[in-house]
């Protein structure tokens, strides 16, 4: 059994793989749009492990320009549905060839995937945080209630350098998402199909840009839902409450364009975060471990 890079003919056979699998990974670069892009390169190395000519292993990595500055590589998917920890040290030994200039590689595990947390330990991945996925199902809407001095309205052609400074501000510090965004990067959001005219909204104070918030098309268990994140705010302008009201903001959005159901992410440690979503009206639904393996 050998472990062997993906060519562009054998795209076809390693998106039936992903589909068929993604239910038991995390599936944030698995769905149907995201394939349907996919190309196998150097921002995609992939290794396939074939049996009578049938996929029956796979490991993709993520290496975009985003990751490359963050000095990580993203697992797309890492899974086998041989059992046992050598398939799994035969992928990472192959794929870790095309991590030059990277200081570690990570993949999400969600928690009723036993069977591969196992053997991260084998591998020598570390965990570096647990991501929790919450739903609300829009029951019923908070009232907005800003303060005197403080708006909402929504993002326009030229915010994006405030909206990059109020995002890497704020998130700095925040295991997952602290490498830095750049204005090209909040360009393109306009453009990519989950984009909701109107989701991506700023939150003003005297007319200057102290927070945002995105909701973006997604779906959860088959059915439509509006994704929402990221909720940054400045420093000096939290602990007000101003999250809270710009997640209200989002939600009264989502109601507005019919969703049944929204959802948003939250690591395990952000306790604040956490503790306002859930009086907000969202549950926990599922949960992923991040694990990391460091290159040097």
């Amino acid at each position: 059994m050998k472990a062997e890079r993906l060519c562009h003919g054998e795209k076809n056979d390693f998106i039936e793989y992903c589909i068929k699998h993604r239910s038991e990974v995390d599936d944030s670069y698995l769905y149907d749009k995201d394939l349907a892009n996919f190309e196998p390169n150097e921002e995609n190395p992939t290794f396939i492990v074939r049996v009578e000519g049938q996929i029956v292993a796979a490991a993709s990595l993520i290496i975009d320009d985003y990751h490359r500055r963050g000095r990580n590589g993203r697992f797309r998917i890492f899974h086998s549905e041989k059992q046992g920890f050598n398939v799994y040290s035969l992928l990472l030994k192959e794929i870790i060839k095309y991590t030059k200039d990277l200081d570690k590689v990570f993949l999400f595990v969600p928690f009723v995937n036993k069977e591969l947390s196992e053997h991260m330990e084998g591998l020598r991945f570390t965990i570096e945080r647990h991501v929790f996925l919450l739903v609300n199902e829009l029951n019923e809407i908070p009232k907005i209630s800003l303060p005197d001095g403080y708006s909402v309205r929504p993002f326009q052609p030229g915010d994006e350098e405030d909206w990059c400074n109020i995002r890497n501000t704020a998130f700095s510090q925040l295991k997952g998402s602290s490498t830095p965004i750049t204005s090209a990067m909040v360009q393109k959001l306009v453009s990519q199909p989950e984009y909701l005219e109107g989701g991506l909204m700023l939150l003003l104070h005297e007319n200057k840009p102290v927070g945002i918030i995105r909701g973006a098309h997604d779906e959860y268990e088959s059915e439509p839902a509006m994704n929402i994140g990221p909720i940054a705010i400045l420093p000096a302008y939290q602990g007000k409450g101003l999250g809270k009201q710009l997640l209200r903001e989002a939600l009264e959005f989502a109601g507005k364009m019919n969703y049944k159901k929204t959802m948003l992410c939250v690591n395990a440690d952000n306790d604040k975060a956490k503790e306002l979503y859930l009086k907000e009206g969202f549950i926990q639904v599922e949960g992923v471990t991040t694990y990391e393996y460091f290159l040097k």
